[in-house]
Formats: C-alpha cells, structure tokens, sequence
C-alpha cells in the first residue's frame, strides 16, 4: 500500500462494499465508514444481469455468488388480468453466450454479505459500524469525514455511496430536488412450495397493467419467491424499505388483477411499501478529492434492474481509475467522464420503462394482445437491452 492513497468510502452498501473490495484487491489502505450498528440483512431480491454478474466474477467472488444465487432461465411479460404470456428473452445458457456472464437473481441482504466477507478477507477491521458520516471538510491535501459523536477520519480521497439521501451530495452541489413519482412499490417474499406450480418456474415475470405493475423471481437458491408490485397513488409518500403495509391493502392497489397476483399478496410474509422518489441525475459527481457514486449522484427508478449494477460499475471503475492516476483529483475526473453519460441514460430509460409498463391502453383487453406484441417484439427488446447487459466496466476505455 506504500505510496498509494488512503480511500476513505461513506456507506457499507454493495456500491461502497464493491468499492472497498476492488480497491483493496488494487493495493489501497480502504476503510468503510457504515451508520448502521450491524451489516444485517435487509431488502429483498435484486436482479444481477450479465453487465453486473462479470463484474462480481472479476472480483473473485463467483463460488460464493453460485451458493446463493438462482439463475435465471429467461424472462416474461403477462398480461395484468389474463395472464397471458410473452417472451422477453431467453436467459441461462443464452445469457453466457451472448453476454459472456451468467443473469442471477439474488437476496440482496445476501449480496451484501458475500461482498462484506470479501472485504474483511482482505482487512479485517476495514468496516467500522455505528458511524453515520456527517460531512467533510479539506485539511491541506487530507480530507476529513465528520463521524456523529465528535469523531473523524482522514484520508487521501473521501467517496461518498451514502444513497439517495446523500449528505455529501447536498454539501458538495446545489442538490437536485427529490420528487415524487406517483407510484408506490410493494415488497415482499413468499415461501416458493406455498404457490402454485407455474408461479415456481425459475423466471423473471413482470406483469404489466394499466396504472401498475408486479415483478416476480426467484431468490435464496430458489427458496423464496421475491414480490415487487408498483401501483399509481398520490396519498402516501413515505420512503423507508422497511414501512410495514397489510396484504390487505396491497391486495387493494392490485384490484382486478388475475388469481395468480392475489395469490402471491395472500402468502407474502410481511409486505412493506415505500414511495418512489426520483431526481435528475448529477452531471458532475467529484469535487476536489471526494467524489460520489451509486444513488448518491444517480438514483434511478427500478424498472431497468440497474439500480444496484450502476453502483457495482461505479466501484470498479473507480478503483481503476484510482489505480491508473496517480494524482486523485485526475483519477475521479477520469471515473466521472467514464461513467456519467451511461449512468444518465440508464436513469432516462428506466422512467421510460415504467411508463411502458403502465400504460392505460392495457386496460383494453383486445388492445393490449397487440400492444404487447408490439412493444416486446423481439427487435425492440434487443434495442432496450444489448446495450446494457453487453457493457464491461473492467474494459471501458479511462
């Protein structure tokens, strides 16, 4: 480490764990700096496509990951109340054919701590719980976190994967302004052998429907199956993950829905709801020697499946960039200049989706066979997606 800078990350999510990990695996002295008294799980599934997967692969982790992990045999669009089926693509082998890595679907309470153990694998006291971050400020060339209880840490360059409610992005820029979207999300996790034998194929289905849609897959080797239902509302706003809701009203917002959608709302453990927030994404993430990365500069809707990939790309190509330049400042340009343009149109895209997804010709049973049949045509699923699964972020130009 003799020479290189000292990272200092705010934020032990999988954008910070996935940081830490790379940077380490570079030679850097890194220390992880996480408000939450234990890494405990949290969250529910997320979806790993083959942009993210080579990336996890890369950082040595794909025995780990295929413990946990299910991968996915391909991808469907339903129809809302008829539950008639479309293909949106073939995954599993054909994943690794065309996009060189595999498509997972994931816990991420379980990502998070195949990404911690890697890390502590590495240096064993480099995540310090029970310090929320509150700030920084420049000491000559050294830069100072502000930790809540008169502490601090120095270090040579400062990187805040604080999330979406970023205190550094609100320091460091005229922070954009939160907005609502109109739309409430539904989680849960249903027992897989609980549902009927169609709903445990090992698929991603997304069930779109005029003001609403619900996202289904398996997680936990196949264990469990991960419920995700968006409805349109404009009376409740709250943001937290872990805001407990009743099957009872999460089966409202579905109203009309096929057997099939009630069935998976009647057996989720517990569903928790929280309200989509988005914001314009940040044209310039660094400052100095302190940069931003993952939603703390593009949060992002969830309807492209990128949200925690785009925070995984950022932290290898970070560490690279971290690696090529010597001089930090030179290093997070590079690392802004490579990243900002795809994590913007990613940010665009996934509001584009939602809007696909929900539209209110959907709600015409004879229209929504061709509607469907147009906007998942095999051509325009290519259009929307090759260009995301096909990116490499330890091959991007820096």
């Amino acid at each position: 480490m003799a020479g290189k800078p000292h990272i200092l990350i705010a934020g032990a999510g999988i954008g910070g764990l996935a940081a830490a990990l790379a940077l380490l695996q570079r030679g850097f002295d890194v220390d992880v700096y996480e408000q939450a008294p234990q890494l405990l799980e949290f969250g529910a599934g997320i979806q790993i496509a083959a942009n993210g997967s080579r990336l996890l692969i890369a950082l040595g982790l794909e025995p780990q990951m295929q413990r946990i992990a299910k991968e996915a045999a391909g991808k469907e669009v339903r129809i809302w109340n008829t539950g008639q089926t479309f293909k949106l693509f073939d995954l599993g082998a054909d994943s690794v054919r065309r996009f060189g890595a595999p498509y997972w679907f994931v816990h991420r309470g379980d990502l998070n701590a195949v990404l911690r153990d890697a890390v502590l694998a590495l240096k064993s006291d480099a995540i310090h719980t029970s310090s929320r971050c509150l700030g920084y400020r420049q000491d000559g060339s050294r830069v100072v976190m502000e930790i809540e209880g008169g502490r601090s840490a120095q270090g040579d360059c400062l990187i805040a994967a604080d999330g979406v409610h970023s205190l550094f992005r609100q320091q460091m820029f005229d922070s954009p302004k939160s907005e609502f979207m109109g739309i409430i999300a539904w989680r849960g996790l249903i027992p897989m052998k609980s549902l009927s034998a169609d709903l445990q194929r090992p698929v991603g289905t997304n069930w779109v429907g005029p003001r609403g849609h619900v996202i289904t897959y398996p997680v936990r080797s196949g264990e469990l199956l991960n419920f995700v239902g968006f409805g349109e509302r404009d009376d409740w706003r709250g943001e937290s993950w872990n805001e407990k809701g009743s099957k009872e009203e999460c089966a409202a917002d579905f109203q009309g829905w096929h057997p099939y959608v009630h069935e998976m709302i009647a057996k989720t453990d517990q569903p928790y709801k929280w309200a989509l927030i988005g914001r314009d994404p940040l044209q310039k993430w660094c400052k100095g020697p302190v940069a931003l990365m993952g939603d703390a500069c593009h949060p992002t809707l969830p309807f492209l499946a990128q949200g925690a990939i785009m925070a995984i790309e950022d932290g290898v190509v970070l560490a690279r960039c971290l690696e090529k330049y010597p001089d930090v400042e030179t290093a997070l340009s590079h690392y802004q200049d490579a990243r900002v343009e795809r994590a913007t149109k990613i940010v665009v895209g996934s509001t584009e989706a939602g809007k696909r997804f929900h539209n209110p010709i959907l709600a015409d049973s004879t229209a929504a066979v061709g509607y469907m049949e147009r906007e998942w045509a095999p051509e325009k699923v290519r259009l929307r997606y090759d260009w995301l699964f096909e990116y490499d972020a330890t091959a991007i130009s820096i």
